[in-house]
């Protein structure tokens, strides 16, 4: 399969231009209530860093403007939509944006929910995030999370909240509840799944990331590849606090001279090699497990740059091998592919894939194998859609290998354009 690559380390010291402006709330497209909390870092290549940011709720009215490469702040806007954009100017007299849509409802008790998702799967730490509008002029007492009837989990004063919640498998009911300081209350419910088995947190924090450069004709692992060249060359940098959801993101960076060439990161959490701790040497675990979610987000400021994204979920036992691939495939389409293992082939889906540049992308892919060891792709939930595959492959040959590992890959375009991407938040449940 083709593997994407990553920005040079030398580019990214030499050229003075922004990673981008991350918007982590409000979220796009979400209903919220005024005022409206904004939260936005960026980050810039530029030596001497951002100099001031600043919120335009519409064209020419700068409504709010701080220094620093980060804010949290609160506007007062009036009920209607809004087309937000943020900017970002850096110390060399570059400058970036990231725009948002937003509709503010005043005047009505409500609670506006952005997540989880109503009739969503979601992974334990479940995160709530919320806002709440009154008629009351005293404001939003306070607002909180039922997780079952009478089973207040969670409340915090004011008028939102935005907290992980540990849940157990199985289906839920949530309510979360505003009160105001009239007397008043509202409510919105939200049914969500939470699936059973075990989840590694944070898998692009974790140790053990190999990388191999992908160069055409032949795509295979290449040996005498090193992350400076020849021709291929890529970078990962751990830990970063910007653009990031939790402050401990990784950084990949793709790029080089030969065209179409790629790069392949990978883990082994499970079995062979594990990062984990969990080498399953007498082979007890690996062939007991059938259904796995890989739930990541992404962050990238010229994604137009890239040929197509690759997130892979591989399972190896009794001589078998299963793959999983998914392919975000940019150019050429913006389609989501999946891995035909037996006949390995991309196969196209006909779902759209269109990641947006300078925000977080939400992916969540949910696989299985069967009882008779074939292949079922289940869904593929991205940012809030999801949409149901249920197609059949069948493994290939793998012998010696017992294990499970994940994939991310950065594929070069026609001009090895060079690109960054953030992964936070990656997460891998296994059942």
């Amino acid at each position: 399969m083709r593997k994407h690559v990553l920005t040079s380390l030398f580019l990214l010291l030499t050229m003075s231009a922004f990673a981008g402006v991350n918007v982590t709330s409000p979220a796009n497209s979400s209903t919220v209530g005024s005022p409206v909390n904004f939260a936005a870092n960026a980050t810039t290549s530029c030596p001497s860093g951002i100099a001031t940011m600043g919120i335009y709720p519409s064209p020419y009215q700068l409504a709010y403007v701080g220094t620093g490469g980060w804010f949290t702040t609160s506007l007062a806007l009036e009920q209607g939509t809004y087309n937000v954009v943020v900017v970002a100017w850096d110390h060399c007299g570059g400058a970036e944006s990231a725009a948002i849509t937003l509709t503010v409802k005043n005047g009505q008790n409500a609670v506006y929910v952005s997540s989880p998702g109503n009739n969503s799967t979601a992974n334990s730490p479940v995160n709530f995030a919320a806002t709440a509008t009154t008629t009351c002029g005293a404001g939003v007492a306070s607002i909180g999370v039922y997780t079952a009837p009478y089973q207040l989990a969670f409340v915090t004063g004011g008028a939102s909240l935005n907290t992980s919640l540990p849940l157990s498998p199985g289906t839920y009911h949530a309510v979360v509840e505003e009160w105001d300081r009239c007397g008043g209350a509202a409510t919105t419910p939200v049914t969500i799944n939470v699936p059973s088995g075990q989840t590694l947190w944070n898998v692009q924090a974790q140790g053990g990331w190999s990388s191999y450069a992908q160069q055409p004709p032949t795509y295979s692992d290449c040996s005498g590849c090193t992350p400076s060249g020849p021709g291929t060359t890529w970078a990962e940098y751990q830990g970063l606090h910007s653009p990031s959801i939790d402050g401990n993101a990784t950084q990949f960076n793709l790029g080089g001279t030969l065209p179409y060439s790629d790069v392949l990161f990978n883990n082994h959490l499970i079995g062979d090699f594990s990062s984990y701790g969990l080498p399953d040497s007498n082979h007890t675990l690996v062939p007991t497990l059938h259904n796995f979610t890989y739930d990541v987000y992404f962050y990238g400021s010229n994604l137009g740059g890239a040929q197509a994204l690759e997130f892979d979920i591989n399972q190896f036992f009794d001589g078998m091998g299963f793959t999983w691939g998914h392919e975000c495939r940019i150019a050429g389409g913006n389609e989501w592919d999946v891995w035909d293992n037996l006949n390995a082939k991309w196969v196209p889906t006909g779902i759209a894939c269109n990641p947006v540049n300078n925000s977080w992308n939400h992916l969540t892919l949910q696989v299985q194998r069967t009882s008779d060891n074939h292949l079922l792709y289940q869904s593929i939930t991205f940012n809030g859609v999801t949409h149901t595959l249920n197609q059949y492959y069948s493994p290939f040959s793998a012998p010696g290998w017992w294990g499970i590992t994940v994939n991310y890959q950065m594929d070069g375009n026609y001009q090895e354009t060079p690109y960054t991407v953030y992964l936070d938040k990656l997460n891998f449940s296994y059942q």
